[in-house]
């Protein structure tokens, strides 16, 4: 296989999983959009996932989701800005959640973390087919609109079936 300075997000761009998934947005209360997030895709209260998860730990988010008959598979990413992933995520048209850091100062998300380990503040939003929902506002938004094209990528994890063999 010969270098390749970019990779798919998702193999097969046929793929859909969730694309008629009802979702209803939620205002996260507090410093919880990631329990906020979890409650969205499974319409679910947030507090439901409070304390049984790791808002800094994906795995433990893909194994609540087990039960709702979802997971989370991980799709190959950078630190690059999201709008240059947004073309390819509107491609997929299908259920997706994205991280990103919380600061515009690349010398902060490139820099060392301090002695506690922390580098910057960081959200979720769930992207599904061309919205964006965000728990901190409650809203929905388009996609090509919401400020989290502005930021540096964190994680971004495609929402799945729990049978299907990839995925945390």
């Amino acid at each position: 296989m010969s270098f390749d300075p970019s990779c798919h997000l998702w193999p097969d761009k046929n793929e859909k999983y969730f694309p008629d998934a009802e979702l209803i947005p939620l205002l996260q209360i507090g410093p919880h959009c990631v329990s906020t997030s979890l409650g969205i895709l499974t319409c679910n209260r947030p507090q439901k996932f409070q304390g049984s998860i790791n808002s800094q730990d994906p795995t433990s988010w893909s194994l609540a989701l087990q039960e709702y008959g979802m997971k989370l598979a991980y799709c190959p990413n950078d630190a690059r800005k999201l709008k240059f992933y947004m073309p390819e995520l509107l491609e997929l048209d299908d259920l997706f959640t994205l991280s990103y850091y919380t600061t515009l100062d690349k010398n902060v998300i490139l820099g060392d973390p301090n002695a506690h380990g922390w580098i910057c503040s960081s959200h979720i939003v769930i992207l599904h087919r061309d919205k964006i929902i965000d728990p901190q506002t409650g809203d929905t938004t388009n996609a090509r609109d919401h400020a989290c094209n502005e930021y540096h990528t964190k994680r971004i994890f495609r929402v799945i079936p729990c049978q299907h063999n990839r995925g945390l």
